[in-house]
């Protein structure tokens, strides 16, 4: 027969624990609410940071209506899309071959290929190097070639 001093006493601890956790269980929802609720605040936060760092850029360049527009979060002025196939036509419509086109950028033949085949995506230095290549024509890119090769 069990002793009804350890019956008793596992019960009354049993008990307590169901009141504890009944006690507590106020708590824990309320807590985790108010985690859910600091999370959505603090991404708030990051988006209007952001907002008030692209509306002073565009301040600080003069051109308040192009605020929205810009995109910066590491220092970079705009972020440049890069599609492989429009790099190569760029490349076909100067004329010029992986090896002329990287001389202007000022990469190595390799990456080129690999830019235009999808193996590689250039960085953001290389990519602001071709987006200043896209207004000039055959005449002025056989030229700054050339230049580059008698210096």
């Amino acid at each position: 027969m069990p002793n009804i001093a350890a019956v008793l006493k596992d019960e009354i601890a049993r008990i307590a624990r169901k009141e504890a956790r009944a006690q507590t269980a106020e708590f824990k929802k309320a807590s985790a609410q108010y985690r859910t609720h600091i999370a959505a605040l603090r991404r708030r936060i990051e988006d209007l940071e952001r907002q008030v760092k692209r509306t002073s850029k565009a301040v600080a360049k003069g051109d308040a209506a192009a605020a929205p527009e810009e995109e910066g979060d590491d220092g970079q002025a705009t972020n440049r899309r890069f599609s492989a196939t429009r790099l190569a036509a760029q490349r076909q419509k100067l004329g010029l071959s992986a090896a002329d086109f990287a001389a202007l950028i000022g990469v190595s033949g390799q990456s080129v290929y690999k830019w235009e085949h999808g193996e590689a995506r250039p960085r953001a230095r290389q990519l602001e190097a071709i987006a200043a290549l896209r207004g000039i024509g055959k005449r002025e890119a056989a030229a700054r070639l050339a230049q580059l090769q008698g210096s």
